[in-house]
């Protein structure tokens, strides 16, 4: 048997009003109620998939862990999946112990939708060919 260090309790996902509704960029999550800084609102979950399934999958809640590991979060039971991305996140990823968290930054409000930030190569790759739409980047439009 396999012992693992217990996380520490800011990894422990409290349990939130988290509402999946309509955002700018279809489908996105929301506060249902106010959330403090520095918390950890959600862990993004899913099947660990191999680098062959990684390159012929077509699933778009993909989560690169370490070069070793893949997240594969496309089942609908994972919530954060429908974190956006945003260029003025107000919350981030933390990785610990093979396993994903999504932590606030800063306090968020009742309605507001939960973003990060998905990191270069993403950008790269699928946001900067098509326009962000995050709420900083249309406003500046």
């Amino acid at each position: 048997m396999i012992k693992t260090a217990k996380l520490p309790a800011k990894f422990t996902p409290g349990n939130y009003d988290l509402q999946i509704k309509r955002s700018a960029a279809g489908l996105g999550l929301f506060a249902g109620e106010e959330l403090p800084k520095g918390v950890c609102l959600i862990e993004y979950v899913g099947r660990t998939i191999s680098k062959a399934e990684e390159f012929t999958s077509r699933s778009k809640y993909l989560f690169e862990i370490n070069k070793n590991k893949t997240i594969d979060g496309q089942a609908r039971a994972n919530k954060a999946r429908y974190i956006n991305h945003s260029c003025r996140p107000n919350a981030e990823i933390e990785i610990r112990q093979g396993r994903i968290f999504v932590l606030s930054r800063r306090k968020i409000k009742i309605g507001e939708e939960i973003c990060y930030d998905y990191g270069e190569e993403y950008w790269d790759e699928h946001i900067k060919p098509h326009g962000c739409r995050c709420q900083k980047c249309a406003s500046a439009r």
